[in-house]
């Protein structure tokens, strides 16, 4: 079955974002210049248009970007990953505007605490390769020590982002 996925370029204050819908939910959001930029993509499915899911995700953004919080279930996501890297994108969602968390205990929210540390490295590359930056908010994802490190999109766009949120908590 060959599934179109629409397709647009949204103009952020931090570069081109590329949008990608099937229809029903936001699958891919990516900084043009990023790791990973459309990751699980199929070029030949791909068209240039916007849809109603599209649509819905550049509000959000616009939202965003102008410091309001515009808040979960604004858009439907389904992020086309692996179970596991489902499940740390699951708990990534559960960290507040404007907060952090570190790569350790995002692990300890995914696995048992007394195992956390075995999956830091697993949890750090499923962050990684988040399909849906600033939607799934990895840029909130810090070093144990506080340091901001391992953001797909640039360690620059990490900083602004968390100077946005923290702007305006």
């Amino acid at each position: 079955m060959n599934s179109t996925i629409n397709t647009q370029i949204y103009h952020s204050p931090l570069g081109e974002l590329l949008l990608a819908s099937n229809g029903q939910s936001l699958i891919g959001c990516w900084f043009e210049d990023q790791k990973y930029y459309a990751a699980g993509l199929c070029q030949t499915q791909m068209r240039d248009q916007q849809d109603h899911v599209l649509k819905q995700a550049a509000l959000w953004l616009d939202q965003y970007f102008t410091g309001q919080n515009p808040g979960v279930g604004f858009v439907h996501l389904d992020p086309q990953v692996t179970e596991f890297r489902r499940s740390v994108l699951t708990a990534l969602q559960q960290v507040l505007y404007g907060k952090v968390i570190s790569y350790q205990d995002l692990a300890a929210q995914v696995k048992t605490p007394a195992v956390s540390s075995k999956y830091a490295r697993s949890v750090a590359g499923a962050v990684a390769h988040n399909p849906l930056s600033i939607f799934i908010p990895c840029h909130r994802v810090i070093g144990s020590d506080g340091s901001l490190t391992g953001y797909a999109g640039g360690i620059e766009r990490k900083k602004a982002l968390l100077k946005l949120e923290q702007r305006k908590r």
